[in-house]
């Protein structure tokens, strides 16, 4: 088992903070005018395309642009471009896709690219390596992110960041553009107050995980279940917080750990369930911009995050507690988190 201080996921983890602050600047100094013009998501119907964590990504910008904008946007996987183009490329209105990857080097991201410009479809590309992915479009957010994990930390919450940045752009919002400046500074608060507290909560062992979340947090929620499943070799599963009512609840047992990402908008109801998960027999944790003493009794581990910016710009600090569970998990269980079980850091067919 590496050492703590070795482990470079661990590294890019805690190294966010400053990643932020630089994709924040490069991103004052995009031609955003350019790179969208003719597509405005008002006018066109934007599409979000990735896979793995990056799908979940897309889900994320897609509940973003559709909340800052009030335009329906949606995301969906690369391979249902692939097998069922008929479904998600609509001919009867304007479209304009957006393709997510970290690498640039993704195949079912490249094999939509082709598809795209053999329909003479023009897309926005994001990416932080850039390769192939960048040679198919002249419209490219490359993002200044140098990640060696396999797993992806920071080029998640940095393209996140890019595409909410890019939405509160197009609407002038720049109280929210300006709100999403202070991340950096308090994730710093943050992680020197709850790193360590994550770090011996993934002691504990567990046979089934359940992470939950509503509305944009839900694509944080299956995100924060996939990192604890890569970085650890543990099954996690995610579902809506009300969901987990509906059936799922039955794995619920001492040997249980059911996590809730609680919004603000629907936090007493949200609340409610992970109190029952907790009377049921589950271990429990819970994230809140805002813990009030009933969520303490509820949680046997609260991450409370008391950021002063829009419910909708705390989203990525939410996943930064999974992508640690994952991390201190794999180590607890003597994995190496850098280099997981059966995956690359590219996935090419």
């Amino acid at each position: 088992m590496p050492n703590v201080i070795e482990v470079k996921t661990l590294s890019e983890i805690h190294g966010q903070p400053d990643v932020w602050r630089n994709v924040l600047q490069a991103l004052d100094e995009l031609d955003l005018a350019t790179l969208t013009a003719n597509y405005d998501p008002r006018t066109s119907e934007w599409i979000f395309i990735g896979c793995g964590t990056s799908y979940y990504l897309a889900q994320a910008a897609a509940a973003s642009f559709t909340t800052l904008l009030g335009v329906p946007a949606r995301a969906v996987p690369a391979s249902e471009v692939l097998l069922f183009p008929s479904l998600i490329l609509p001919k009867t209105k304007a479209i304009f896709p957006v393709l997510i990857s970290r690498s640039g080097h993704t195949s079912e991201i490249l094999r939509v690219a082709d598809c795209l410009q053999e329909q003479q479809i023009e897309f926005l590309g994001v990416t932080c390596d850039g390769h192939e992915l960048a040679k198919a479009t002249p419209r490219l957010v490359r993002l200044p992110v140098v990640e060696h994990s396999t797993v992806m930390t920071s080029s998640f919450t940095s393209m996140l960041l890019a595409l909410q940045y890019i939405a509160a752009w197009f609407v002038k919002n720049d109280d929210f553009r300006n709100s999403l400046d202070l991340l950096p500074r308090h994730l710093e608060r943050l992680l020197g107050t709850y790193s360590s507290q994550v770090e011996g909560f993934a002691q504990r062992n567990f046979d089934d995980i359940a992470v939950l979340g509503q509305g944009a947090l839900y694509a944080i929620a299956a995100e924060t279940a996939l990192k604890v499943m890569e970085s650890s070799s543990t099954y996690a599963q995610y579902f809506h917080t009300l969901e987990f009512r509906h059936g799922p609840k039955s794995i619920v047992s001492t040997n249980t750990l059911v996590g809730a990402l609680l919004s603000e908008t629907g936090y007493e109801t949200e609340l409610s369930v992970l109190r029952e998960m907790k009377e049921i027999g589950a271990t429990t944790f819970a994230i809140a911009n805002k813990a009030t003493p009933e969520l303490y009794k509820a949680a046997d581990l609260v991450i409370e995050l008391g950021l002063p910016v829009p419910e909708l710009a705390r989203i990525i600090v939410y996943v930064v507690w999974g992508q640690l569970l994952g991390s201190y998990r794999g180590l607890a269980k003597g994995l190496d988190p850098d280099n997981p079980t059966n995956l690359s850091r590219v996935v090419k067919l």
